[in-house]
């Protein structure tokens, strides 16, 4: 097992494969890590760690994972980001593509904010979003299914904590992909490829038939193929 750790925050990644660098988000909402990029429409590190050096990480205080930190109530997206891009610090890993899944779509676009000049490429697959006619959906979905497993495993946080937490995350400023606006996604000079879903939160159903899912595998191998850098 590895672990990064900085101060009081402590993350479990693992690698896999070898190449060039892919940083993979699983999905799970606040819950998220590795070991749900397994239980994804397809699994990344299987289907690509034959190409790429495949990186993944549990999310901080996720309830099944084995990373821990502080919950930084007033910056709860760029505290995560903090800890991706720590992990790719520790590895000494300067450019690198990404992959992310639900959640993963925001973090994935906070990630082209926050390091520009490091992420080559981006894949966001069913990524997780602001629809005004459920405009509190993944407040109310991490209210119940993370927020107090946490509070039991951590005396020191109380649900006033998640609460403030999860409305800073989603409901002050609800719009959109939650931590990049309109504008930023429109002048995004980085390529992006995207993959819609046919959950809540998404649309277009690329995963039904099942015999689609080898067609969509094979549009990001391209992909990521395409924009790869030429000295990897």
């Amino acid at each position: 097992m590895s672990f990064y750790e900085k101060g009081p925050v402590r993350i479990h990644y693992e690698e896999a494969g070898s190449g060039f660098p892919l940083l993979l988000i699983a999905g799970g909402g606040l819950n998220s890590t590795l070991a749900g990029l397994a239980r994804g429409p397809f699994d990344p590190i299987k289907e690509f760690k034959g190409e790429y050096r495949s990186i993944a990480a549990d999310l901080r205080n996720a309830n099944d994972g084995q990373s821990s930190g502080p919950l930084e109530i007033d910056r709860p997206w760029d505290s995560y980001t903090d800890d991706q891009i720590g992990v790719m610090d520790h590895l000494r890993i300067d450019k690198f593509m990404v992959m992310g899944f639900c959640i993963g779509g925001p973090f994935v676009w906070n990630l082209l904010k926050r390091a520009p000049d490091r992420v080559v490429a981006a894949v966001l697959a069913q990524p997780s979003g602001f629809r005004p006619e459920m405009p509190t959906l993944s407040y109310d979905n991490n209210m119940t299914g993370w927020g107090p497993e946490l509070v039991k495993r951590r005396p020191e946080i109380t649900m006033d904590m998640v609460q403030k937490f999860l409305t800073k995350m989603y409901r002050t400023n609800p719009d959109f992909v939650f931590t990049v606006t309109r504008d930023f996604v429109r002048n995004c000079q980085t390529p992006v490829l995207i993959l819609p879903d046919d959950i809540p939160v998404s649309m277009y159903p690329w995963k039904e038939p099942k015999e689609r899912i080898p067609l969509a595998v094979r549009q990001i191998r391209s992909f990521l193929r395409a924009h790869r850098p030429a000295s990897a």
